[in-house]
């Protein structure tokens, strides 16, 4: 048979067997929810909720980070045209200093909920935490290749979250945002030492932390004074 768990693991998986489920339960408007930006050292983490007609199908629509980029910005209209309703949640850099990156995701999970033109009824959530939310849900280790709704959104995600990094290139020349998107690449880290962090890097991360001017008052000069102030 094919579905959720096939009894042949060269079947393919059914994309749509958890929405299936939820039906079954009486639920009607499943937004699939997922996240991009969780590692990065600088920007966002931004999360997308993504309602899909019942049983619909979308070719080509899986985990972000199997597709290639041109992919996922094709699929990324795709979903857009044909979803019932989209929502997008940002989690600043401020913010996952300020309240860790984990509560950050949450938060911005639940304010793509909200900015959904339709209420769900149901969450399939990317991952093992809970949104803070007064709606049934459930979580899903690998969601995003698993569930057609979740790997919906793990796209939106994905592009909106990578289309910030292109214009913060713009803003904070010498980091190389377009290319690496903020992640711990080694010319990342180069740039860090070299010029400091900018003001759109995670201070309590490390490879960030490391390379902040001190605190006033503080005799302990750090590493890199860099080029901006904080």
């Amino acid at each position: 048979m094919t579905g959720l768990f096939p009894d042949n693991p060269g079947a393919p998986i059914d994309m749509l067997a958890l929405e299936a489920q939820a039906l079954r339960r009486g639920y009607c408007r499943i937004a699939g929810i997922d996240e991009a930006g969780r590692g990065p050292l600088a920007g966002p983490v931004v999360a997308a909720a993504v309602v899909l007609p019942s049983g619909m199908l979308l070719p080509g629509v899986n985990d972000s980070k199997q597709l290639t980029e041109e992919k996922r910005e094709e699929l990324f209209d795709v979903i857009h045209r044909e979803a019932l309703a989209v929502g997008v949640g940002i989690g600043d850099h401020a913010l996952v200093d300020s309240i860790n990156i984990l509560q950050a995701t949450l938060s911005a999970m639940r304010d793509a909920v909200r900015a959904l033109s339709l209420t769900p009824d149901f969450l399939l959530i990317d991952g093992i935490s809970n949104v803070p939310m007064n709606i049934p849900q459930r979580t899903v280790k690998k969601g995003d290749s698993l569930s057609l709704s979740i790997a919906a959104a793990s796209i939106i995600a994905k592009v909106t979250r990578d289309r910030m990094m292109v214009q913060y290139d713009v803003e904070y020349p010498g980091y190389g945002f377009a290319s690496h998107k903020g992640y711990g690449a080694a010319s990342h880290l180069a740039a860090i030492t070299e010029l400091g962090p900018c003001p759109i890097h995670r201070k309590t991360f490390s490879g960030v932390k490391e390379h902040l001017p001190p605190l006033p008052g503080s005799d302990t000069a750090g590493p890199s004074t860099g080029l901006f102030s904080f």
